[in-house]
């Protein structure tokens, strides 16, 4: 099972690029899987359907199945804010889970990035960030050795995860033996001058 997130603010384009993936990778003949953090007031059940009466009623969790699909609803007992890992936990192992949100998360993630937002950038202090996803190369507000992928091209996106699988196997830090698991790579090339000439450099290697 292979992981990477996504991370960046509201608008940044996480969920686009997201539902673009799982398209891509799908078509490449990938199970792949999702798991995103939401707001707390989040609901997927509807007040009158069965499972809706079975939660209200005081059931811990309802699992509803049919032919075609299966979803589980949990209630927290008190305020729980479950992490990446643990909700993978739950994941019946596809080929790959995309992690939408979780900023701080000790996955490796691709930052996704809009110059138009106006919002400041992860990577200079997040080991874990490996790659940006922008429209904006250009504009990055610090030089970065870090590889820079467009945006608009989801296509090139999944090629390069798809490359990068292998770095992206996930290892449950619940194991024993994976206390190290989770450790960023250190970086493998000094800072470009400027994000405009990383942007360059891998336009030109294609």
């Amino acid at each position: 099972m292979k992981v990477v997130g996504f991370c960046g603010y509201s608008g940044s384009g996480k969920t686009t690029l997201v539902e673009q993936l799982v398209a891509r990778l799908r078509l490449a003949g990938h199970r792949v899987s999702v798991v995103k953090h939401a707001h707390h007031s989040f609901d997927i059940d509807q007040p009158g359907k069965d499972s809706h009466r079975h939660r209200a009623a005081g059931a811990y969790e309802v699992v509803i199945a049919s032919n075609r699909r299966l979803a589980k609803i949990r209630e927290f007992d008190v305020e729980a804010e479950p992490g990446p890992h643990q909700l993978i936990a739950e994941l019946s192992h596809p080929d790959w889970v995309l992690v939408e949100g979780f900023k701080q998360a000790d996955l490796l993630k691709i930052e996704v990035w809009r110059a138009a937002t106006g919002q400041r950038v992860q990577y200079p202090h997040d080991p874990f960030v490996v790659a940006i996803a922008t429209d904006s190369p250009n504009a990055l507000p610090h030089p970065t050795a870090l590889p820079v992928l467009d945006l608009n091209n989801a296509d090139a996106i999944a090629a390069w995860l798809l490359g990068q699988s292998q770095r992206h196997v996930y290892r449950s830090p619940y194991e024993a033996d994976n206390e190290a698991a989770f450790l960023p790579a250190a970086a493998d090339a000094e800072p470009a001058r400027g994000a405009g000439a990383t942007a360059r450099r891998l336009d030109a290697a294609g």
